[in-house]
């Protein structure tokens, strides 16, 4: 008797998911995260992903102390049954503490996913992810080729903006101008 996959699978909600973690089935050092309704493990961070991921935490925390929170490799709630855990996001400011209530999509300026061996995901399923939830802006940090993609302008099927920056090149948030980024100190 041959077993329908798609029938079989039981998908999760955020709230489920935050329930596993409260009665230990999952652990804090485990590296998931929820995506459409699936628990996902993540790649394991490489030297060179936390090495961009720290130097652009530490470019972005001094240029940005007091406008926006850098928050690192922390989760990010974008519906019912997806809560992603991205390397970098920037969140504005609000008058509720986020240790009151977790940032959702309208949280979010700017996703940052530092992509190693996650290149191919980070393009398709956490693009769409991002776009459909209305996220204004999302780099793809290529590590390999050391260039950055910007997707801006979000729309159900993706971005309408993309911009790949190489070489030589800056990147500024779209909700901070004023600060460049040069790829050199991204890639150091």
């Amino acid at each position: 008797m041959a077993v329908d996959i798609e029938r079989s699978r039981r998908l999760f909600t955020v709230e489920e998911y935050h329930r596993m973690g409260e009665a230990g089935i999952l652990k804090p050092h485990d590296r998931v995260e929820l995506i459409r309704g699936e628990i996902i493990e993540m790649s394991p961070i490489g030297r060179r992903h936390a090495a961009f991921v720290d130097n652009l935490t530490e470019l972005l925390v001094v240029r940005l102390a007091g406008r926006a929170i850098v928050s690192v490799q922390s989760p990010v709630a974008l519906a019912a049954d997806s809560e992603p855990e991205p390397d970098l996001k920037l969140l504005r400011r609000r008058t509720v503490p986020y240790k009151d209530a977790e940032p959702t999509a309208p949280d979010v300026l700017l996703v940052i996913e530092v992509a190693d061996t996650s290149l191919r995901y980070d393009r398709t399923v956490k693009l769409r992810l991002y776009s459909e939830a209305g996220i204004p802006e999302y780099w793809v940090v290529d590590c390999d080729a050391e260039a950055v993609e910007v997707h801006r302008a979000p729309t159900a099927g993706g971005y309408r903006e993309v911009t790949r920056v190489t070489g030589e090149g800056t990147v500024s948030p779209a909700a901070f101008p004023d600060v460049r980024l040069t790829l050199a100190q991204i890639f150091a």
